[in-house]
């Protein structure tokens, strides 16, 4: 089963799960919506994604946003980064969809496609 970390608020987030219900409505597949910002992820729940991602923490953040930088956030360790967004969800990039084993950060949102066949695929076209 699939589950989106969504932020309703983020318009990447939105074109995501538009695609992911179309897709599992076509493969009659149920998927998972968790509002991070709502429901943090905590340390295990952090490194779990990273792990299913295979990717360093500074890849999983908004290094845009205004907290990265009051935090100062830049060149630091990485346990420090993993604790920032276990204490500032916003930081983490979004929308992420994960199986259970692996994850992919959905910039651009069609990254998703590639949870579903490549008869999935063509049904979205």
């Amino acid at each position: 089963m699939l589950t989106i970390y969504h932020n309703p608020r983020c318009s990447k987030s939105r074109e995501t799960l538009g695609i992911l219900t179309k897709q599992c409505q076509l493969t009659d597949q149920l998927f998972n919506i968790i509002e991070y910002l709502k429901t943090p992820l905590g340390e295990s729940g952090i490194k779990g994604l990273l792990h299913q991602l295979n990717c360093q923490p500074i890849e999983m953040m908004r290094v845009k946003e205004p907290e990265f930088y009051q935090q100062n956030l830049t060149g630091t360790s990485d346990d420090k980064l993993i604790d920032a967004m276990i204490h500032t969800p916003k930081l983490i990039e979004r929308p992420i969809v994960t199986d259970g084993n692996k994850a992919i950060i959905c910039r651009p949102p069609e990254k998703i496609l590639t949870f579903f066949s490549t008869t999935d695929k063509l049904s979205r076209l």
